[in-house]
């Protein structure tokens, strides 16, 4: 059996991954692909449970326990998850991977990223997705966003405008050292053109 094809989705909260996860899933279906659509962290049972800590723990949360605790989430997940869909042929549509750990808790709680992205390779047994899209807006358009959405923020949301520049360039510094995997999006741009865009890189791979 021909192993599928793993798709992430990356950006600052407020880009628009849960819109371009919908929209691709919809069009592959459309297409005859099998498709599994999932997030991290949160993907799986465990990962629920590590979600609800991360981002909706109430106080503080030391910043190498954090970066742990998205490993872990990793772990499981490939494992459970992800290699099987892939193993199947099926296409894995992901919501976050280990770019937002090297961004957000490496630059943004100002670790290692190099020891995030060791980390995250090691849990995830060195797994690396065919394809990451990052939808790429900058942090205050971002913030207008998520104020329009009238909801509460967790965690990392609430975070201050330096710690999202931080990670804004972290990511555009991940897609720089690795064209190759990355298709780096304008997220400004309307939705469609948006979603015209990623199809056609993973109609590239596909085929």
């Amino acid at each position: 059996m021909t192993r599928g094809l793993w798709v992430t989705l990356e950006g600052g909260d407020g880009s628009g991954k849960t819109t371009q996860a919908a929209l691709l899933e919809q069009w592959l279906g459309e297409g005859g692909r099998r498709v599994v659509r999932t997030r991290e962290p949160g993907g799986t049972e465990v990962g629920i449970l590590i979600r609800e800590i991360v981002l909706h723990h109430r106080g503080d949360i030391a910043p190498r326990a954090e970066a742990l605790l998205y490993a872990a989430d990793r772990a499981h997940h490939v494992e459970t998850l992800v290699r099987p869909a892939l193993d199947r042929g099926e296409v894995v549509i992901q919501d976050r991977y280990l770019d937002s750990s090297v961004a957000y808790q490496g630059a943004g709680r100002i670790l290692d990223g190099g020891e995030i992205r060791e980390l995250s390779l090691w849990a995830a047994g060195g797994a690396l997705p065919d394809v990451t899209v990052l939808l790429d807006v900058d942090p205050d358009v971002a913030r207008e966003r998520l104020d329009a959405a009238d909801k509460p923020f967790d965690r990392l949301e609430a975070e201050q405008g330096a710690f999202h520049e931080r990670v804004r360039r972290a990511f555009l510094d991940l897609a720089d050292a690795e064209p190759d995997r990355f298709l780096v999006v304008d997220a400004t741009q309307p939705v469609e053109v948006i979603a015209a865009a990623i199809r056609e890189r993973v109609s590239a791979r596909l085929s």
